[in-house]
């Protein structure tokens, strides 16, 4: 049975009060005050409501009394369920007029609060059930592999990661995310589960049109989710260290720097640190460009708009801060694993 709680009580009677000018109390399903405009009631038993529990119809309290003030006093009912009662104080002559609105609001309100709470439950659910799968080695269980199905997932088939970095959900992604098994894992980041691969291609198209920024990484076709995911969320990780200008990331294709990153060379990622501060801010973005044009001095000076000696000062300026210079093939090797290491 869904229990009244003391906060949603209080809630809806902070919101109530505004538009009626008289003090309303809301009673547990054990007649008990949970929420009221006066403060010091909350906490008492109210007879009037224990009689509402008990008939099921609205009481009519015309004395002040000890455990019970004058007005009405009806059954608020969830599901055919009495789980508690709203009241109005005063003169029932007088607010007998407002306790329609008053118990068709509440009611409103509280199953607004059930549905939120179970969302909420069931959000927990699948991020839970995410955590088991991207945890999972071997061989899934017949147990695993039925609550999959829940989330139209059939562990038996291999999978592809869509790792989607975007600017924020809008009304096209969320309904892309509705057609396939989809995660959110963090504010600005999503996944989706794609097991037909004649799918990929349209999904991607469709995100990509619906946000200019939005970047997807794709993983290969695995048969443990666990291994697709790594694979997308580490593209997409190094294609961020390293600016990629694409859209779609391919793991395939990034292989080698994504194993790079994650190969430990004592030393190395220290010299990004040194481009970090103040002085040198644009040397860090200087060095992702002019790897990303193929060190090709021409095309990196006209992407940032600057004049060839200005970026021939830059990279001196990297060499000198550094020890390692951008346009020496393995000391731009090593600079790259830099950045690649910082974020890791």
């Amino acid at each position: 049975m869904y229990q009244l709680s003391e906060a949603l009580a209080q809630d809806i009677v902070n919101r109530m009060m505004k538009d009626i000018p008289y003090n309303i109390n809301i009673m547990n399903d054990k007649g008990i005050i949970i929420g009221s405009g006066n403060p010091s009631r909350i906490g008492t038993e109210h007879r009037g409501a224990i009689k509402a529990l008990e008939s099921g119809k609205m009481v009519e309290v015309w004395e002040d009394q000890r455990y019970e003030k004058k007005g009405t006093n009806e059954p608020i009912v969830i599901n055919q369920v009495r789980v508690g009662v709203i009241g109005i104080s005063g003169s029932p002559e007088e607010v007998r007029p407002f306790c329609s609105i008053v118990r068709t609001t509440v009611v409103l309100l509280i199953e607004q609060g059930m549905a939120l709470e179970s969302m909420q439950n069931e959000a927990n659910r699948k991020k839970a059930f995410l955590e088991v799968l991207l945890n999972h080695q071997g061989i899934y269980s017949q147990k695993l592999q039925k609550k999959a199905l829940a989330y139209n997932i059939d562990l038996l088939l291999p999978t592809t990661i869509l790792y989607i970095h975007h600017s924020g959900m809008n009304a096209e992604i969320s309904n892309i995310l509705l057609m396939y098994p989809s995660f959110i894992i963090e504010e600005d980041i999503c996944i989706v589960l794609m097991q037909d691969v004649k799918e990929i291609k349209k999904v991607i198209k469709q995100l990509l049109q619906s946000q200019p920024l939005l970047k997807i990484s794709v993983s290969r076709h695995e048969i443990h989710i666990a291994d697709s995911y790594d694979q997308a969320k580490s593209a997409m990780r190094t294609a961020r260290a390293l600016h990629l200008p694409e859209r779609i990331i391919l793991y395939d294709q990034i292989e080698f720097l994504v194993k790079l990153s994650e190969t430990v060379l004592n030393g190395s990622e220290h010299l990004i640190t040194k481009l970090e501060d103040k002085e040198s801010v644009d040397l860090l973005d200087t060095l992702r460009v002019y790897i990303n044009n193929n060190c090709s001095v021409s095309d990196t000076s006209a992407e940032l708009s600057i004049h060839r000696n200005t970026l021939q000062y830059r990279l001196k300026r990297i060499y000198d801060l550094t020890g390692k210079d951008p346009r020496n093939t393995f000391d731009l090797f090593e600079l790259t694993y830099g950045l690649l290491a910082l974020y890791k």
